[in-house]
């Protein structure tokens, strides 16, 4: 995209010597308070919007604050980042440091958190700057629900990088970061390890598809619009290669809205993978048509190992979608290994609860890997929240609080169709018939992997190579987990025959080794899942662990004494109102 610095921009009297801390909004997230959290909201993906009724079968995985590490590596000052606090802990950092901006990324459903936090920071540090970002900036009359100096709309590297007097020029830094963390499925801990864990790869923001519900592309733009922080497959290629070498890492999984619709940047990566024998492999978001538009041995190429697609329904308008079989689509893509989450969108307008059972049916046969679920919610900033804000259709705070329109619950809107808050049990059917017809995402993902390594010979040696790092697993863990399954379904004729014939393909596959480890594997998988369960009956919840860092200039801050350090008698004066840029 052509860069047009926004005019006026702030900038901080500090400079580049402005003391910076950058915060997510607290926690705990797994409850229900007073501040926003929600029981049923919490800070895991997969739980929370896809494996939501899978039990000890669910995948528990947290994701770091990617776009703060992503500031946060491209800024001079001195930055401490804090992911994850809780109230206390964030309420520590400010009572003990000093800082002269503090940053605020969250999310709409968090207004209350992020208003307690300028509340203290006001406390504790009435001369800082505040300043509030993230997909919250999109809330309408936002400065009169929180007390902060500056609301940052859209993408915020290049916009730091002016408040503080940095060149906006320079190229993009990546943070150096895996993907997930406190992975576990079936009461087993996964590890971080990274030969087994993807690093995150941010190539661009935003989403020209621009679908009228998707807040991200809103964020940073809408229709037709992005951002790209590496323009082409050269600087993406160099990118990968120093994340590689760095944290030792052969997989990527690609935050970019529709990471193959830039195709000369995605078909010279594909060059370069080739040139220079890299059998990475990527995890990617990709609408239908685009995915499409590739030949298999294009997707096979780049290392597509999983893709999320969205799906939407089955008479669903959108563009991404028109003139592609998605049922069929899905069954290619998971015949030659490429895992799909799916996702579906209920209570479109056309969506009738007489018509429910049939739309949800509909996305059940496609039997994906992994199948997110939301109901079709108008969120501030979309071109369908403003909608419903024309047709005085969106529910008032008091009826519907902020903190629950996350697609997870109700509808923050009156739909023309659903009257009674009937959404919610559509919605739990959806993920229940799912996991009812098509077992657990584990058990399909296993077969996925199976289908690959079948389908491997007409791959070239790079490919295979990949392949056979993927499926390696199947030789005794994953295997274990298939004989667990069957033992754990053993009253279900539908889910024991499903994991019985895949244990028998997989022990045809690999043979007496495999057959002979299984077992044993497979008791102590069993086990842990059985406690598991007992623990989820419980109500036990998980929480991602705190995280502090800092950058640099931060640590060698702090190995000035304190009594040496220049503090800068210039400081930016309380604005009485926040200004948005």
């Amino acid at each position: 995209m052509p860069h047009h610095p926004p005019k006026n921009n702030p900038l901080h009297p500090l400079a580049t010597k402005a003391r910076v801390l950058l915060s997510s909004v607290f926690g705990p997230y797994s409850r229900d308070d007073e501040y926003g959290s929600r029981k049923i909201n919490p800070m895991e993906l997969y739980q929370n919007q896809v494996t939501r009724l899978q039990g000890g079968f669910s995948l528990r995985m947290f994701h770091r604050s990617f776009g703060l590490m992503m500031i946060q590596a491209n800024i001079d000052a001195p930055c401490t980042l804090l992911d994850f606090p809780t109230l206390e802990r964030f309420e520590e950092e400010i009572r003990q440091q000093s800082y002269d901006i503090i940053g605020i990324s969250g999310i709409i459903a968090n207004v209350g958190k992020v208003a307690k936090m300028c509340e203290l920071i006001r406390l504790h540090q009435p001369s800082a700057t505040v300043v509030v970002g993230g997909h919250i900036a999109n809330k309408e009359e936002l400065d009169k629900l929180i007390d902060a100096d500056l609301i940052v709309r859209g993408e915020g590297i290049r916009w730091f990088q002016r408040y503080l007097g940095q060149s906006d020029r320079e190229p993009i830094k990546h943070p150096m970061v895996l993907s997930g963390f406190g992975s576990k499925i079936m009461g087993v801990d996964l590890g971080d390890s990274p030969d087994r864990t993807a690093a995150i790869l941010i190539p661009s923001v935003g989403c020209p598809m621009g679908c009228n519900f998707c807040s991200t592309s809103a964020l940073f733009g809408g229709k037709g619009q992005f951002i790209n922080f590496y323009e082409t497959g050269d600087e993406l290629f160099s990118v990968m290669c120093e994340i590689e070498k760095t944290l030792k890492v052969r997989s990527f999984f690609v935050l970019d809205e529709n990471f193959l619709v830039h195709r000369k940047r995605a078909l010279r990566l594909l060059e370069l993978m080739e040139a220079n024998g890299k059998s990475w492999a990527l995890s990617v978001f990709s609408s239908a048509r685009v995915l499409r538009s590739y030949t298999m041995e294009q997707l096979m190429g780049l290392g597509i190992g999983f893709v999320w697609m969205g799906l939407e329904g089955e008479e669903s308008t959108y563009d991404k979608l028109k003139g592609v079989d998605t049922l069929g689509l899905v069954q290619n893509l998971q015949a030659n290994g490429i895992r799909v989450l799916g996702s579906s969108i209920l209570g479109l307008e056309n969506h009738r609860p007489e018509d429910m059972e049939a739309i949800i049916e509909y996305a059940v046969r496609h039997d994906t890997v992994f199948h997110q679920f939301m109901l079709y919610t108008p969120i501030p900033g979309t071109p369908l929240h403003e909608k419903h804000k024309r047709e005085g259709n969106l529910l008032p705070e008091s009826q519907f609080p902020f903190a629950d329109a996350h697609g997870q619950y109700r509808f923050n809107y009156r739909h023309p169709h659903f009257e009674n808050g009937e959404e919610e049990k559509y919605l739990l059917d959806a993920f229940r018939r799912d996991f009812e017809a098509n077992g657990p995402s584990l058990l399909r993902l296993i077969r996925v992997l199976l289908n690959g390594w079948q389908s491997r010979k007409p791959y070239s040696r790079r490919v295979r190579d990949r392949i056979a790092w993927e499926v390696a697993p199947l030789r005794s863990t994953y295997a274990g987990a298939v004989w667990a399954i069957k033992k754990y379904y053993r009253d279900n004729p539908l889910l024991r025959q499903k994991a019985e014939k895949l244990l028998a393909d997989i022990y045809a596959t690999f043979g007496w080794k495999t057959r002979l480890v299984t077992p044993l594997i497979g008791r102590y998988v069993f086990n842990r899942l059985m406690k598991e369960e007992e623990r989820l009956a419980a109500g036990h919840t998980y929480e991602p662990r705190t995280f502090c860092e800092k950058n640099a200039a931060a640590l060698a801050l702090e190995k000035i004494p304190a009594t040496k350090r220049k503090t800068e008698a210039r400081q930016l004066p309380h604005m009485p109102e926040p200004a948005y840029r």
